[in-house]
């Protein structure tokens, strides 16, 4: 099993802070409003659930320290989070009004950039206060904001992956003849934890015609034999995600699925190999695209190719036409083909990925080969 990684420090999430708040000077914003999620988390160290109705807020703005707007009932947990000593903590107090703990921190005619999950409530309430503010999507006013990893970030990125190579070689030797998709799902989700995994997100398990749904949510369909079986799996292994799809036969598999198989293995193999720094996030896309399409199922593949991976299994950048924007190196995503034969079958292959400086390193070594179970 990987071993531990050492824990990010009050210093890794300072110089976070502070790149993001020179990011949000660079392009043009008075500040970033990060409410509770993957933003506040990766920015902080500090985990709130997403859905309290109490303001928490963090207000970073080039040229002043970072300040944590919390519920005083919680600014005590608030103070233990990893990167608590870089900031400044302002609570407020059941009762009040904890947008006047707010806008003090804000420019009254700043634009600002606000973390894609913030509430309405907080956000209107914001404004009630500074009606001459006004705000614009993190993800539309920095989407790279999480998207370069640094070298520990990509250390826990690799050890995630290879923890769900291991779930995904363990559960060939299982059966699946005879059993619901939830009984697979169930040892999908057993085998991530035992690999380290502290939380599972998502375990699908589309057998024969399910498999044409990219999003089917394991239920009780007993899997038969000669069905083709997709899997797609992941969560988070110390506070970063892994997502991996192979698709299995159950019994020796006809020419025709076979086939499927070898184009989309062909076609993920391709979107691979064209990843590099200086090429836009649509070509990625637009090659796994055209291997599909040459040998005719190009109206079968229904989503884009790819998406970030961080601190969430879904972030930017985005492999789909219309994104221009060029790969970096220490860019971590998906590269997911697949073609989907309504009531019949699907197939996806999916690795994540990095950039490198000459090219690009797989972070999941899990064979792609359609792999024959019981």
């Amino acid at each position: 099993m990987t071993t531990d990684p050492a824990p990010f420090t009050a210093a890794d999430y300072a110089a976070r802070m502070a790149a993001a708040a020179r990011s949000a000077a660079d392009a043009g914003l008075a500040g970033l409003l990060i409410a509770p999620g993957p933003d506040l988390t990766h920015l902080t160290g500090y985990r709130v659930t997403a859905d309290t109705e109490r303001l928490t807020l963090l207000v970073l703005a080039a040229g002043q320290d970072p300040v944590l707007v919390v519920p005083a009932l919680e600014a005590p947990d608030a103070a233990k989070a990893p990167g608590a000593a870089a900031l400044t903590l302002r609570d407020w107090a059941d009762g009040g009004n904890p947008y006047a703990a707010a806008t003090p921190l804000l420019d009254a005619a700043g634009r600002f950039g606000v973390s894609d999950n913030t509430w309405a409530l907080h956000l209107l309430g914001l404004q009630r206060e500074l009606p001459t503010t006004s705000y614009v999507s993190l993800t539309d006013a920095l989407p790279m904001l999480r998207a370069v990893k640094d070298e520990r970030e990509l250390a826990r990125l690799a050890a995630a992956g290879e923890a769900a190579d291991a779930a995904y070689a363990q559960v060939l030797h299982l059966p699946f003849a005879g059993r619901r998709e939830s009984d697979v799902a169930a040892d999908l989700a057993a085998l991530l934890r035992a690999h380290g995994h502290s939380q599972v997100d998502f375990t699908v398990v589309g057998s024969g015609p399910n498999g044409a749904n990219p999003h089917h949510e394991a239920g009780d369909r007993v899997i038969a034999h000669g069905d083709m079986v997709v899997l797609d799996f992941g969560g988070l292994w110390h506070g970063y995600g892994s997502d991996i799809s192979r698709t299995v036969h159950v019994g020796e598999p006809s020419a025709e699925e076979q086939r499927v198989h070898d184009i989309v293995r062909e076609a993920q193999q391709a979107a691979t190999a064209a990843v590099r720094p200086g090429i836009a996030c649509q070509e990625v896309d637009r090659v796994a695209r055209a291997v599909i399409t040459e040998f005719g199922y190009g109206d079968r593949f229904i989503h884009r190719t790819g998406h970030g991976i961080g601190v969430t299994t879904h972030e930017p950048p985005y492999m789909v036409e219309g994104e221009e924007r060029p790969l970096v190196p220490g860019m971590c995503f998906s590269v997911e083909p697949g073609v989907y034969l309504p009531g019949r079958f699907g197939v996806r292959i999916e690795d994540v990925v990095t950039v490198t400086e000459d090219g690009v390193r797989r972070l999941n070594n899990a064979p792609r080969e359609l792999a024959v179970v019981e």
